[in-house]
C-alpha cells in the first residue's frame, strides 16, 4: 500500500481511484499514506534540495511548486500528470509595528493571498484537479463563497476539464466572482446561503457523476497540508509554538493537523505546534461546539463581513476535532469589528489581506491578551486571501461605511489649488 482512502470513523479502506467522499458508515475519508515505508526516504535534505533546485525555463512542479515539492506525502504520481501553475512558496512576513500591536515578539504572517488566484485554495485545488485528471473525470464542481470558485475555475481551465460552480445568492465579492467567470466556469447562483449551495452540489455530483472539489474531498486537504510543511521548512525545520488561522469549513484545520501529525511521525519535526482556529462571531458553529467540549454539534445561520468563512455547518467537522486532539489545539471567535480593525493594521504596514484573513491576526491578539499565547512564543498567523479579493469592504471601512473604524484613512476632498494641496500635505509631513 502506497496510499489509500481510509475512514476516520471505522477501519474500512478504499482504493484511491474510487470516487467517494464518505465511507459506507457515513464517516469522512482521509488520503492515508504508508508512513512506515516512507520514513526511510523522507528527510530535510530531500525537500531542501528541491527548494534550491536550479531554475528552468518551464514550470517544474517538483521545484517550482510549494505543494509538489512534498509530493511523496501529498499525491505520488508522474510529474507529467500534475496540474500546476505553480502554487505555494508564499512568504513569511514580519513587521515590528504589527508585532507590537498584536503583542507578540516573534510574529509572522504566512501570506497565502500570494498564490496564483489570490488564496490558499490553489494548494488544495492543484491536487484535487490532478486527481480528477488521473481518474478521467468528465467535469468538476464546487459550492463556494468565492475563493474556491476562483481556484477551481483556474485549475479546471488549465486541465481542460469543464467546471460548475454553485454560489449563494449575494454575499460573494465581485473580485472572486470575476475570476470564476473569466476562467470559463459555468456559474450557478443558488437561492439561499453557502450551506444550501453545498447540499445541492453534493446531490448533483452524486447523481451526475461529476467530481466534487469542496474540502469534503480528501485530496483537496492533501494540498493544503503543504502550508504548515512550508512554514516549518521556512523556519529551518524549527516549528513555531503556534499556527493561527481563520476557520470556516474547517478544511485547513483538518489539513494542518494531519500534516503536523505526519511530519512528526516521519521525523521532520520534533515538536508539534499548537493550532488555534479562529471563527467570526457571526459564523462560529465550531467554536460553540468547542465550548461544550464537542458534546453538541452546533450549526448556525452564518452572518459575517468575512464572507470567506461565512459557513454555518462546516463539512470537515470530525476531521477538525481530530486535528485539535493531535496538536493540543483550541478554537476561539472574534467580532467583525475586531476583524476589520486587524485587517486595517495588516493593510497599513503594506502587506494587506481580505477580511477573513484578518481573523487570524485578531485572534492572535485576543489570545495574547487573555494570556493563552505568551508574548515570547513564536506565532505564525495565516493570511488566507489577497486584499483585492474583497475591495468593497476595504473601501467601506475607510470611507464611512463601517461604524467605529478607528484606523480609517478616508480621502480628503479639497479645492484644486496649490495652496489647498500644500496645506493638507504640510500637516502630514
Amino acid at each position: 500500500m502506497t496510499i489509500e482512502l481510509r475512514c476516520i470513523k471505522c477501519p474500512k479502506t478504499y482504493p484511491v481511484n474510487e470516487v467517494r467522499y464518505n465511507c459506507d458508515c457515513g464517516g469522512l475519508l482521509d488520503v492515508w499514506h504508508d508512513l512506515e515505508s516512507l520514513r526511510p526516504q523522507i528527510n530535510h535534505a530531500l525537500f531542501d534540495g528541491r527548494l534550491r533546485g536550479a531554475p528552468t525555463p518551464r514550470v517544474n512542479p517538483n521545484t517550482n511548486s510549494g505543494v509538489w515539492r512534498y509530493q511523496e506525502i501529498i499525491l505520488p504520481t508522474a510529474v507529467s500528470n500534475l496540474v500546476s501553475r505553480p502554487e505555494g512558496n508564499t512568504p513569511l512576513y514580519e513587521h515590528p509595528r504589527l508585532s507590537t500591536w498584536v503583542g507578540a515578539n516573534n510574529f509572522f504572517l504566512k501570506h497565502e493571498g500570494e498564490n496564483p488566484t489570490g488564496s490558499f485554495k490553489d494548494r488544495g485545488m492543484t491536487v484535487g484537479v490532478t486527481q480528477a485528471k488521473l481518474m478521467g473525470s468528465r467535469a468538476v464542481a464546487c459550492a463556494s463563497t468565492g475563493n474556491t470558485s476562483a481556484s477551481l475555475a483556474a485549475y479546471a481551465a488549465l486541465a481542460g476539464i469543464p467546471a460548475f460552480i454553485f454560489i449563494p445568492s449575494g454575499k460573494i465579492s465581485s473580485g472572486k466572482l470575476a475570476q470564476a467567470l473569466a476562467y470559463g466556469a459555468q456559474t450557478l447562483q443558488i437561492e439561499g446561503d453557502f450551506d444550501d449551495a453545498m447540499n445541492l452540489v453534493q446531490e448533483v455530483c452524486n447523481n451526475m457523476g461529476i467530481y466534487l472539489l469542496n474540502s469534503l474531498n480528501p485530496f483537496r486537504l492533501e494540498g493544503q497540508k503543504s502550508i504548515p510543511l512550508e512554514i516549518v521548512q521556512g523556519l529551518q525545520w524549527q516549528p513555531p509554538d503556534w499556527i493561527v488561522f481563520p476557520a470556516g469549513n474547517l478544511g485547513n484545520t483538518s489539513a494542518f493537523g494531519k500534516a503536523l501529525y505526519e511530519a512528526q511521525q516521519l521525523g521532520l519535526i520534533d515538536k508539534v505546534p499548537r493550532l488555534a482556529a479562529i471563527q467570526a462571531a457571526g459564523a462560529s458553529p465550531f467554536y460553540q461546539s468547542y465550548q461544550t467540549n464537542f458534546a453538541e454539534h452546533k450549526t448556525v445561520k452564518a452572518e459575517t463581513i468575512a464572507t470567506a468563512i461565512q459557513i454555518g455547518n462546516p463539512v470537515s467537522y470530525p476531521r477538525a476535532i481530530r486535528a485539535l486532539q493531535w496538536t493540543n489545539g483550541l478554537v476561539t471567535s472574534v467580532t467583525d469589528q475586531e476583524i476589520m480593525d486587524a485587517k486595517a493594521m495588516v493593510d497599513q504596514v503594506g502587506i494587506g489581506c481580505e477580511p477573513a484573513s484578518a481573523a487570524s491576526v485578531a485572534g492572535t491578539r485576543q489570545l495574547i491578551a487573555r494570556g493563552i499565547i505568551k508574548p515570547e512564543e513564536t506565532v505564525v498567523s495565516i493570511l488566507t486571501g489577497h486584499l483585492l479579493k474583497d475591495p468593497t469592504s476595504t473601501v467601506d471601512y475607510h470611507t464611512g461605511g463601517w461604524p467605529n473604524a478607528q484606523f480609517a484613512n478616508p480621502p480628503i476632498k479639497l479645492e484644486a489649488t496649490l495652496e489647498a494641496v500644500q496645506r493638507v500635505i504640510g500637516k502630514k509631513l
